[in-house]
């Protein structure tokens, strides 16, 4: 037994499924998970030490690489004057001051903890400010394991093969309205049908729970003017676009305006964070000026704040990120793609700023989408082939990746270079299947 295999047998016996999110549980692609121990730059290590390219960055946040040595010398700061106060502290204020100067549509934001708790927070805060009940949300797009949105939601849910969670009674969901992404006709349909009861619509302005997928911009334009004509909230949840495509968001990107953005990853730094935003009149709803009840012990603790703070900094510090975030990107898909197709494997890929994903099939989707098993087990065999060769991917077809800015040229030629052998031993499996 390898030490890997001892660490997931022992986990096993004492964290369901010996993981605390599902998709790190390999359930996807086979095979025993990955304990890591250290990280630096655009680099993972685990427990024997192994060194791995890293194309997860912890799911976004990690925009500037792993362990950015500014981000560790805030936190060892902080960590001398205290973990947590469950007070005020400046450091809240002058990361709500950043996050409004970066983001025009948010006036006031208020700090929680994750993006599970920021999402089901705005979702009440509509509700109330509308005073209506019903909440659009978009096939394949997930927005944490909130009870009312839990419905054909992507990433973890796709990958377990689990569309919805049992345990959520069906009387929570019957104000959960879902609809394809992209479709602008049944947004039409929809908001003709419930032109007085629907309170909000969610939607992440570029899918990254089913893997990368890329919106129409007359879909959004649409969701924004259907959303002011029937007096409805717009809701982006850019928990993983924010700061990752664009210093404003996708929002700033597309220049869609949203009327709440959800935030998370990016404005923690690695600490875990979550965030609501918008406009004034909306956020006064909020308690302790008004009637919608939210309140979190460790919301907008120093140790997040101080990290978080930090990363926006170098962000607005970087030239060119974005520009040179999505170069890198085109470069990898593109190298990776060549390759692929010397083998006459399909392969297709969408990205944007820094987030990217790749499909192998001759088209990237424009919806939710339900792979084929050649799919799946191409991503298997890429999945594994390139984990052997110290290139470590999401190990889910459904998962964007990340780039970030420790990402070198050289790096990103190593990983394509590597995709060169593994595309060819996967040659058999296409052989076998046609």
């Amino acid at each position: 037994m390898t030490t890997q295999q001892a660490l997931f047998t022992e986990a096993l016996q004492y964290i369901p499924g010996g993981v605390n999110s599902p998709v790190r549980a390999f359930s996807s692609v086979g095979g025993t998970p990955i304990f890591f121990k250290r990280a630096q730059g655009a680099h993972l290590f685990d427990t024997n030490n192994q060194q791995y390219i890293d194309y997860v960055g912890s799911w976004g946040p990690m925009i500037m690489g792993h362990n950015h040595p500014k981000i560790q010398k805030k936190l060892t700061e902080q960590i001398i004057l205290g973990l947590s106060f469950g007070s005020p502290t400046a450091l809240e204020t002058k990361m709500a001051k950043k996050i409004t100067q970066m983001i025009p549509s948010i006036q006031q934001v208020r700090m929680v903890n994750s993006g599970t708790e920021a999402v089901m927070s705005a979702i009440r805060l509509a509700r109330a400010y509308t005073k209506r009940h019903k909440i659009i949300k978009f096939s394949g797009c997930y927005h944490g394991h909130v009870d009312t949105l839990l419905v054909q939601a992507g990433s973890g849910a796709l990958t377990c093969g689990i569309p919805d969670s049992a345990g959520i009674p069906e009387a929570v969901t019957q104000d959960t309205l879902v609809l394809p992404y992209n479709d602008i006709s049944a947004l039409k349909s929809i908001f003709t049908q419930y032109a007085t009861e629907i309170a909000a619509v969610i939607i992440e302005p570029i899918a990254g729970n089913m893997n990368c997928v890329i919106p129409d911009i007359q879909f959004l334009q649409a969701l924004r003017d259907y959303c002011t004509q029937y007096d409805a909230l717009l809701l982006f949840d850019e928990v993983m676009t924010g700061f990752r495509v664009h210093s404003g968001g996708a929002q700033a990107r597309y220049q869609i305006m949203p009327d709440l953005t959800i935030l998370g990853k990016i404005i923690g730094g690695g600490m875990p964070v979550g965030a609501f935003g918008g406009r004034q009149e909306i956020m006064s709803y909020l308690a302790p000026l008004g009637p919608v009840y939210q309140a979190g012990t460790l919301s907008g603790n120093p140790m997040a704040m101080a990290a978080g703070l930090q990363n926006l900094i170098l962000i607005q510090e970087t030239k060119n990120l974005y520009d040179e975030l999505e170069a890198r990107c085109q470069h990898l898909l593109q190298g990776l793609q060549e390759h692929a197709h010397a083998h006459h494997i399909p392969f297709s890929f969408n990205y944007a700023g820094g987030l990217f994903g790749f499909f192998f099939s001759d088209q990237t989707p424009k919806t939710s989408h339900t792979l084929t098993t050649d799919q799946k087990n191409y991503f298997k065999l890429f999945f594994h082939g390139m984990l052997k060769k110290g290139i470590y991917f999401a190990p889910s077809p459904y998962e964007a990746g990340f780039m970030s800015f420790a990402h070198t040229t050289d790096l990103i030629n190593e990983t394509i270079q590597a995709s060169q052998s593994v595309f060819e031993t996967m040659t058999t499996y296409h052989t076998s299947s046609i």
